[in-house]
């Protein structure tokens, strides 16, 4: 089947929502979430659900097909794979390759792709801490806590940034507060006050409750 940069875009797109809170992704937060008119949204959500890849309902809003899914999970896979090559073999940095990610991951051969995972020897995770599908199209399952999640005094260690905006990512690299790293929680201050964080047990960094929210990590 022949497909459009556009149409994997929006594949792409429905599959982040769609995982956010397992609901039909409504046409207003698709558009919401590409940057694009609403009338854009719904030419290609009727394209997209002529071509078999989704199926709409009016009131719950769009799901990807089988087909659908599988096509996204590729464009994740390409992605995912493109930001951890940049970061490993290229010298970029982690705020850096989401953006040149994005323009290369429709371009890239299946064999390419394969050249990239086996150079990696097989990532299972990109720079950000988010999970790569795997060759067969499947989304490893990874149990994560928020860091407003965790109990304060617990040792644990980050494994995942949510919010990829390069300002934030160059906000936490200079706290040392990137995926690898030991940190525990100190003290939470009340009302979305900032949260205390002791970062391999050497220096403390505070940060606000909306950022501390976006950092996923795992019991050490």
């Amino acid at each position: 089947m022949s497909r459009s940069q556009s149409v994997e875009d929006y594949l792409k797109a429905i599959y982040k929502l769609e995982n956010e809170d397992e609901s039909g992704v409504s046409n207003s937060r698709l558009s919401e979430e590409m940057n694009v008119a609403g009338a854009s949204v719904t030419n290609m959500v009727k394209r997209l659900s002529k071509m078999g890849l989704v199926k709409y309902e009016s009131y719950y809003g769009s799901r990807l097909t089988e087909a659908g899914e599988k096509i996204a999970l590729e464009i994740i896979r390409h992605h995912r794979l493109l930001e951890l090559y940049l970061t490993e073999m290229m010298g970029y940095s982690w705020d850096e390759v989401h953006d040149e990610a994005e323009k290369l991951e429709h371009h890239i051969s299946e064999q390419f792709e394969d050249r990239i995972a086996e150079l990696l020897n097989n990532p299972q995770f990109d720079p950000h801490g988010d999970p790569i599908p795997g060759k067969d199209g499947k989304m490893p399952k990874v149990h994560l806590f928020s860091l407003m999640e965790i109990k304060e005094n617990t040792p644990c260690v980050i494994r995942r940034v949510k919010n990829q905006s390069p300002d934030l990512l160059r906000y936490l690299e200079e706290r040392n507060l990137i995926p690898g790293v030991m940190i525990e929680i100190l003290k939470r201050e009340p009302f979305d006050g900032p949260v205390h964080i002791s970062v391999e047990g050497e220096i403390e960094v505070a940060i606000g409750a909306n950022v501390a929210s976006d950092i996923f990590v795992v019991y050490k």
